[in-house]
């Protein structure tokens, strides 16, 4: 059993005061601190860790001072503590030249002409330079003694493919992949490709036909992560993702994220099914997807998109306002459990309501092993 099972192993064999033996291993993402105190911060904390949550996937910028800071809060709350960093977007940067960012099938660039939203500005994974800032930011950030983990977002390209349940948020079909969407398209992309298989690409009517250019792409993300798994396991730290669900239904084709060839030490699926328009039961079919291609060997907790006004959910155009009812969190935790997870992740605390915590709180003190 590696370390990090190991640690939420712990978490079943130790008594809960008069609750339940049994613990799901919860995680949370959560962004800060903003204008917070070390007092409110601690208050926080400590409130998430009464409630259940074991383990923060914290976003917190990237100056490692902040992480220092806050990482000494959480351990002090009894949090574990993951910092969360996106990966390939990384925002105007002026110590990121402009031709490494990622350029999509029209020739234009993520820099200047983002997909969908202003911060979709991609990098290219197939630039060393790119690489080597990524090193650079986790590694400084693993190194601290207050961080347990680097949590990877964003580690992917653009999606080629929206989740059907935001295609009238953008008032889009995606029934194929779409030159402004698909990624990455630039010189060096286009003549390593050529040189390793002997195929040009002409153009992206042509290339978005052709199985082998989508898998240069996947390995290419692929070859990054395992780069950054080494650099952050260097530095004595675990490293995770935040994935799409899958890998092979949806991330692959989505956003070429072929994440069971990832050498991560768990992973963390977004399993928000309202983005697809499905279910609670969806979210055990894609953590039994995700455990079934890992074999097993590696822990996936299921991430669980939180609905922030469920009385007026129905109301709500955008879908990023939708997720988990209270009455829906048993059984997605339920769902996630019986098929393979080994914990859930809470995308976010700030969005549970007082009836959200009741029902998570019964939720997670089950045995799901039966």
């Amino acid at each position: 059993m590696n370390k990090l099972l190991a640690v939420f192993a712990l978490f079943v064999l130790v008594s809960c005061g008069t609750k339940s033996t049994t613990k799901v291993p919860c995680f949370a993402w959560l962004g800060g601190p903003g204008e917070a105190t070390d007092i409110e911060l601690k208050a926080n904390f400590t409130d998430l860790k009464e409630k259940g949550i074991d383990g923060l996937m914290y976003n917190g910028g990237h100056d490692p001072a902040v992480y220092q800071r806050v990482g000494k809060i959480a351990k002090e709350a009894g949090l574990e503590f993951h910092t969360w960093i996106p990966t390939m977007v990384q925002g105007k940067d002026k110590n990121i030249s402009p031709d490494l960012y990622a350029v999509n099938g029209n020739g234009e660039s993520a820099y200047d002409k983002p997909a969908y939203v202003d911060h979709y500005t991609f990098l290219c994974p197939n630039k060393e330079e790119v690489y080597q800032y990524l090193s650079n930011l986790y590694t400084s950030i693993a190194a601290l003694p207050e961080v347990d983990g680097v949590h990877l977002d964003y580690i992917r390209y653009p999606d080629v493919i929206l989740a059907e349940g935001l295609w009238e948020k953008y008032d889009l079909i995606m029934d194929k992949e779409y030159p402004e969407f698909d990624y990455c398209y630039c010189d060096k992309c286009k003549a390593d490709f050529k040189a390793k298989s002997g195929i040009e690409i002409a153009n992206q009517s042509q290339a978005r036909e052709i199985n082998e250019w989508k898998k240069f792409r996947q390995d290419l993300i692929t070859k990054m992560v395992n780069r950054l798994v080494e650099d952050v396991h260097a530095k004595g730290k675990k490293i995770t993702a935040a994935v799409f669900p899958g890998p092979h239904s949806h991330a692959v084709k989505m956003v070429r994220q072929e994440w069971d060839q990832w050498n991560l030490d768990a992973f963390l699926p977004m399993n928000y099914n309202d983005f697809y328009l499905e279910g609670t039961e969806w979210i055990g079919k894609m953590c039994k997807e995700s455990s079934e291609s890992l074999n097993g060997q590696k822990p996936v907790y299921s991430g669980l998109f939180i609905c922030p006004k469920p009385d007026s959910k129905a109301k709500e155009a955008d879908p990023e306002n939708h997720g988990l009812l209270p009455e829906e969190m048993a059984e997605a935790i339920r769902e996630s459990m019986v098929n393979g997870a080994a914990g859930i992740c809470l995308f976010t605390p700030d969005r549970m309501t007082d009836a959200h915590w009741l029902e998570f709180e019964k939720a997670i003190h089950k045995d799901y092993s039966k």
